[in-house]
């Protein structure tokens, strides 16, 4: 693994030698935005075969021999997911988390070129899992390291403009996939497989040559003067040295205790900081979001939308809302607890879903009533609520409860338990809506209410905590020893005034698109 890593020493340039440097915010968001592009890729792939598994030439070329065989095409993907994701833990720990991003880069690339060039089912699968190879090592890679990156008081705003990135990579998709609709070939839908590798390969080139290594992943590799100089470029010189004390006192207490293999995730109190953050990304699939996703063609047209091209260009509207209401998080998520977000969430998704139900069953006694053209609120209404809640929620908790050195295997575990629940929806919905009608979303809407008093009951709030403190907010660490004056001095050196926070990341959005 050694030729993966990054071994070249980081060092201070000429300028900032001899003094002092701020927090830089800007540096924070230009690397959170830049290793984003596989979030990006990673919303890309969530949206591409919507529209094209409804299409007639697509299903004449490709034969599928059932609903089975197309939930097949859109599923298997997820099973590359779960295998990327699993061994970003293995690979973020020995090859740093940016170098693990640039590899699973080369897989993406070799799966979307493969599947681009499909012409039978079995091809097409073959890609595409290798492909979700690449992009479940996304999945679990990227929130890792911008987690590692961020103040911990701006933890859920970066990782919200992940999800924002990755909304917008599904809008793009859901728009590029409809102007290629409308071209007269049978192999339109070649050209949205394929374009995706062009930023595949910026990604990888990037976080070979100029993305830095994790602070936290170069203590681990006790080359603490390189992580240092992370630090002070990231959250300024002051609260540098604090960190890097407190995350070095943290790394040399946790390599003490464990070895960190696979087993410790599974035993003492590790045991229930595993269960919470795979059950809360099990909850963000099952409660309905990809069953609407995939198969949104589908739910607009038994919703009384039959014109095909009408009922892409409302799944295309879905792209839309998904973007705009990604940036719900970034401004607003870190200001409540991340259960008060997730339970406000479930009560949007729970109404909606019902909505949809209603919508349908009006549709099948009124075929021709334009009341059923409201059908497209009700999605639109679930992936807002989803979105402000869950759509960071689930990823941000899971990246930021376990300790420094379970963190890149547990991540990779409650990223696997995503994409396994991802797995089954994706199969199982095209049959159950096919025999049930809207029994699917009845379904969804009893999951969301269960989901709902687990958040309340079983959920344990880490608003405001950094990294370091997880352990002893769990009963990992008995000793209390990760609360001290650092913490409180470092928090107010990377926080001095929250609308100054606002101020900066606006400023910093309007020099950038000017």
């Amino acid at each position: 693994m050694r030729l993966f890593k990054q071994t070249a020493p980081i060092r201070q340039t000429d300028d900032t030698t001899a003094r002092r440097r701020e927090p830089d915010l800007r540096y924070v968001y230009t690397l959170t935005a830049f290793v984003s592009i596989g979030a990006f890729l990673f919303g890309w792939d969530q949206g591409v075969m919507a529209m094209i598994i409804a299409d007639d030439r697509w299903l004449a070329l490709m034969q599928p021999a059932s609903d089975w065989s197309v939930g097949f095409v859109v599923s298997v993907y997820n099973i590359g997911c779960v295998v990327g994701a699993v061994t970003t833990g293995f690979f973020a720990d020995a090859c740093g988390r940016e170098r693990t991003i640039a590899l699973a880069s080369t897989v993406f690339i070799a799966g979307a070129l493969l599947q681009a060039a499909s012409y039978t089912i079995a091809q097409i699968s073959i890609g595409r899992l290798i492909l979700g190879l690449g992009v479940g090592a996304y999945s679990a890679g990227v929130p890792l390291y911008i987690s590692e990156i961020s103040p911990a008081h701006l933890r859920g705003r970066i990782v919200g403009i992940e999800l924002m990135i990755l909304c917008l990579g599904e809008m793009v998709i859901f728009w590029l996939v409809y102007a290629c609709y409308f071209l007269e070939s049978d192999d339109w839908w070649r050209v949205p497989l394929a374009v995706q590798v062009a930023p595949a390969l910026v990604l990888a080139f990037g976080c070979w040559t100029w993305v830095p290594p994790s602070p936290r992943w170069l203590v681990a590799e006790e080359r603490y003067d390189c992580a240092l100089e992370v630090l002070s470029r990231l959250h300024g010189s002051d609260a540098a040295e604090l960190e890097i004390a407190e995350i070095r006192k943290t790394v040399s207490e946790e390599q003490v205790a464990t070895q960190a293999s696979w087993r410790d995730m599974f035993r003492g109190p590790v045991l229930r900081v595993t269960l919470l953050g795979m059950s809360l990304q099990m909850f963000q699939q099952i409660t309905g979001t990809n069953g609407i996703f995939y198969y949104a063609p589908s739910l607009f047209k038994k919703g009384g939308i039959t014109d095909p091209a009408m009922a892409n260009l409302a799944t295309g509207g879905i792209g839309v809302v998904l973007f705009v209401s990604a940036w719900i998080p970034i401004f607003y998520f870190d200001r409540l607890g991340r259960k008060t977000w997730l339970q406000f969430g479930l009560i949007g998704m729970i109404t909606a879903l019902l909505g949809i139900c209603v919508l349908q069953q009006h549709a099948m006694d009124y075929p021709d009533n334009p009341i059923n053209n409201l059908i497209v609120v009700f999605p639109y209404m679930f992936f807002t609520f989803f979105n402000a809640s869950w759509s960071s929620g689930s990823w941000t908790y899971a990246a930021e409860i376990f300790p420094i050195s379970l963190r890149a295997k547990g991540n990779a575990l409650c990223t696997a338990s995503l994409w396994i629940s991802n797995f089954v929806v994706a199969q199982v919905s095209p049959p159950i809506e096919s025999a049930t009608g809207y029994g699917l979303y009845i379904l969804f809407a009893i999951i969301c209410v269960i989901a709902f008093f687990f958040v309340r009951y079983a959920v344990v709030e880490t608003r405001g905590r950094s990294l370091e403190e997880m352990a002893e907010l769990f009963g990992i660490d008995k000793t209390g020893k990760y609360q001290d004056i650092q913490d409180s001095a470092r928090q107010g050196l990377l926080q001095d005034n929250p609308q100054d926070e606002e101020l900066t990341l606006v400023n910093d959005m309007d020099s950038e698109s000017s």
